[in-house]
């Protein structure tokens, strides 16, 4: 079983047992299951279900695991001949979920 799910704005594929990391939201804790109740799109077994725009009854439950960062940005400002270079990282914060069951 195959399903996109709409994070808060963020699209994402899944199936049970994957990880992925969605932006972190303050009422998350460690343990928790949570709920995505916007599924775009749902397949079992070659029977695929297009939502218009989510499917109706579906849902997909997740166990929260914990905080993750994402991978390093670099941004680097420059302007010739003025002397000028900025050089900066970034490290997004990500929530890393775990999908445990997808119904129908």
């Amino acid at each position: 079983m195959y399903a996109v799910i709409d994070d808060r704005g963020r699209q994402a594929g899944v199936r049970v047992g994957d990880r992925i990391a969605c932006d972190t939201n303050a009422e998350w804790n460690v343990g928790d299951t949570i709920t995505f109740d916007r599924v775009l799109v749902l397949t079992n077994e070659g029977d695929v279900q297009v939502g218009t725009p989510h499917v109706e009854g579906a849902s997909v439950k997740a166990r929260v695991l914990g905080p993750v960062k994402g991978k390093k940005e670099v941004v680097f400002r420059f302007k010739r001949r003025k002397n000028v270079r900025v050089k900066r990282g970034h490290r997004q914060a990500y929530t890393q979920v775990e999908i445990t069951e997808i119904t129908v």
